[in-house]
């Protein structure tokens, strides 16, 4: 082996551990970007969970208080129209009550003018008599 060989096979071999060190370090700083990165997408990945979570919950709630809303709204129109329906039908007994008052002060009238022309028709006949 002439000199020069010895000398580039002695640098490889020094130089060898120095670069499977430095091959090895730089496959342990990947691996660990490479873990980092998992890292960071997994948290972002639960992040986005929670988000979601936490805009279905929203949209849940927001739910309930329309639906809520809705039977208040519900219960408020079947009451206005119970009272409606009482105010009819109260009015529609008091025109009733009305409508028999007046009849009943009619037949009064139509009596009372009845009586009347009979006591005429009496007076008229008693009259001649000299009563």
């Amino acid at each position: 082996m002439t000199q020069w060989q010895r000398r580039v096979t002695t640098n490889y071999h020094k130089i060898k551990p120095n670069r499977e060190e430095e091959d090895n370090r730089e496959e342990e700083e990947d691996r660990e970007e490479e873990e980092e990165e998992d890292r960071e997408e997994e948290e972002d990945r639960e992040e986005e969970e929670e988000d979601r979570e936490e805009e279905e919950d929203r949209e849940e709630e927001e739910d309930r208080e329309e639906e809520e809303d809705r039977e208040e709204e519900e219960e408020e129109d079947r009451e206005e129209e119970e009272e409606e329906e009482e105010d009819r039908e109260e009015e529609e007994e008091e025109d009733k009550e009305e409508e028999e008052e007046h009849k009943e002060e009619e037949e009064e009238i139509v009596v009372e003018e009845k009586i009347e022309k009979l006591r005429k028709k009496h007076n008229q006949k008693l009259w001649p008599l000299g009563r």
